[in-house]
């Protein structure tokens, strides 16, 4: 067995879908000849947290933390300067502080681990940075850098508007990356499309494993009747420009239109929100009523209300063309139709078409938006599925398979 360092900032207890595909990469690389040694932070004062998560970390896992370095946990009021730190100050990101106090130790690892192979995932982009720094010491260890995300063409990052001195360190950060890791996994067509337009020398280094579902995750859990309301969900965070206007207005406009029965429609959000902004959103255009807001869950229970809805909400806002979000690929294992407010030209709108798993209209589309809901609302009512889903083409995204083109990618490494 070849031994990897996994440097993973966000790894359990700490939940969230940014977590999921380091701990299914950890939890399916045994199988494909590499035992896994991970270094991440302190979990003592993070927000989401999922014990669940440790379930599917194998026992010969060897985890190290180094401390947090985390200023937006200070308290209150020195969060609040903590934050500002965080976010305007310390570049790339909020975690080079974690980055730089963990090089040491990080060092330790690969010399008494007699680490083979190193894999770095972003977000956050420091990550990166502290594998870079072992890179230099032991140019001779393969490195992979994973971008969940991507980094200086990131919609979200570009949305703080930073100066163009900070731009420009950024790209020469993320160009260094991209120059001493030895292959460069990237999460979609898309973000593999970009990097090799602003990158062309390097193009030989990116690799597309997307993001994945695990079908053990779904083992137990069966499909609910259908609800007494129409029950459209939607699981994880929302943030950035991301926002369910559309769907509100569009939902408004049939209850006007009387064209649906707010008694038989319910829209549950099952995650962490700015509750009160989603609150005062769902007033503004009348269906506050019909709306249930649920705290986060376990990744498990998650599921579990994914497969009890007739219908799943996929949201993302303008300039998010390249990503998919981790939750889509669950959503097109569960068999329920999604409604996707989403840009149409980007990664997620095609990956819904291209399996046939549910409606695409663009973020800002009220009226195709409404046409949609207007479907899945009448399907629901006749007890008919609206969906033929691509059985073969959604089996590609199950996380063992995924896992198993990581692996050739390292074993790749060893062959030069």
């Amino acid at each position: 067995m070849r031994k990897v360092l996994m440097i993973a900032h966000q790894f359990p207890p700490i939940g969230g879908s940014g977590v999921q595909r380091t701990v299914k990469f950890a939890k399916y690389l045994p199988e494909f000849g590499y035992t896994c040694f991970v270094l991440t932070r302190q979990a003592k004062n993070v927000q989401l947290t999922d014990d669940t998560l440790y379930l599917d970390i194998p026992a010969e896992t060897v985890i190290y933390r180094t401390k947090a370095w985390d200023l937006s946990e200070w308290f209150f009021p020195l969060n609040l300067a903590g934050k500002f730190i965080r976010r305007r100050v310390l570049i790339p990101d909020g975690e080079r502080l974690w980055e730089h106090f963990s090089i040491k130790k990080a060092k330790q690892i690969v010399e008494n681990e007699n680490i083979q192979i190193l894999y770095s995932t972003s977000q956050p982009f420091s990550t990166h940075l502290l594998a870079l720094e072992i890179k230099k010491t032991y140019p001779e260890i393969p490195w992979v850098a994973d971008f969940r995300d991507e980094w200086t063409n990131n919609a979200f990052v570009k949305a703080y508007n930073y100066n163009p001195v900070r731009i420009r360190i950024e790209k020469r950060m993320e160009r260094r990356v991209f120059e001493m890791s030895d292959a460069v996994v990237i999460n979609t067509p898309f973000m593999r499309n970009n990097s090799v337009r602003d990158n062309p020398d390097l193009e030989h280094k990116f690799h597309v494993i997307p993001n994945g579902f695990d079908k053990e995750d779904f083992e137990g859990i069966t499909e609910g009747p259908p609800n007494d309301k129409f029950t459209l969900t939607y699981t994880g965070l929302i943030y950035g420009n991301t926002s369910p206007e559309t769907v509100f207005k569009a939902i408004s406009a049939l209850f006007h239109e009387k064209k649906i029965d707010a008694e038989k429609i319910e829209l549950c959000f099952v995650g962490r929100f700015k509750e009160s902004k989603l609150i005062q959103m769902a007033n503004v255009h009348g269906v506050s009523e019909i709306m249930e807001i649920l705290p986060y869950h376990s990744h498990k229970e998650s599921i579990r209300k994914l497969m009890m809805s007739d219908a799943l909400l996929l949201l993302l806002g303008k300039g998010t063309e390249a990503i998919y979000t981790g939750k889509l690929m669950e959503y097109i294992n569960t068999g329920k139709p999604i409604l996707a407010s989403v840009p149409v030209n980007g990664a997620a709108a095609a990956l819904v078409t291209e399996t046939g798993t549910g409606f695409v209209a663009d973020c800002d589309d009220v009226e195709t938006t409404a046409r949609h809901i207007q479907t899945l609302y009448d399907s629901w009512l006749i007890g008919k599925k609206p969906i033929s889903p691509n059985i073969e083409l959604i089996s590609r995204y199950e996380r063992r398979e995924l896992t198993k083109e990581l692996a050739a990618v390292f074993d790749s490494l060893f062959q030069k």
